[in-house]
């Protein structure tokens, strides 16, 4: 009988540099998590994250705020199990609850085309909340448009693919404590 030997992991060669630490990511967590507090004093905002990606960030970002808040969840999908977006934004999950006349503040894992971001963020309006405002771990350089105001941003990253955080590759790597570049295929 053959013993189960885990695989190593990361798998050798599907990580490459180190973008942001996890020690990075604590503080600028804990920074927009103050910004947030400041902003919303005397409100309750609805947290809305984007699943699946934002589920880590979310959590954290929570626990940083001094201050009420309530939680739910989106899903859409814009790139299946490939490294690119495909162009075209589907809700998978709709929120379970109603955010007429409530401060939204969606959040999302990254934003590099801001394609979902600008469909959230009408997708949200129609539904006549108080104010939506915008958040995003990562802002990738490039594909983006400068008309798209984001209002909390963590880190602004290069042009390349990245996983760790919540981020990943075909449903792996997600549980990495750190933004690393992907290099695997």
């Amino acid at each position: 009988m053959s013993q189960w030997t885990p695989s190593p992991f990361p798998v050798p060669g599907d990580i490459g540099e180190i973008l942001i630490t996890g020690e990075q990511i604590v503080d600028r967590v804990a920074a927009i998590g103050r910004q947030i507090a400041h902003d919303f004093r005397g409100e309750v905002p609805m947290v809305v994250g984007v699943l699946k990606g934002s589920v880590i960030f979310v959590a954290d970002l929570i626990r940083a705020i001094d201050g009420p808040v309530q939680l739910d969840f989106l899903a859409v999908s814009s790139y299946g199990d490939q490294t690119k977006s495909t162009g075209v934004v589907r809700i998978i999950k709709d929120l379970d609850h109603e955010v007429t006349d409530r401060h939204v503040i969606i959040v999302e894992d990254i934003v590099d085309s801001g394609l979902t971001l600008r469909y959230l963020i009408e997708y949200m309006n129609a539904r006549r909340p108080a104010s939506v405002r915008t958040c995003t771990l990562l802002l990738r350089e490039g594909d983006h448009t400068d008309d798209l105001d984001i209002d909390y941003v963590g880190f602004d990253i290069p042009p390349a693919f990245v996983v760790g955080y919540g981020l990943d590759a075909a449903q792996n790597y997600r549980n990495l404590g750190y933004i690393a570049e992907y290099t695997g295929s």
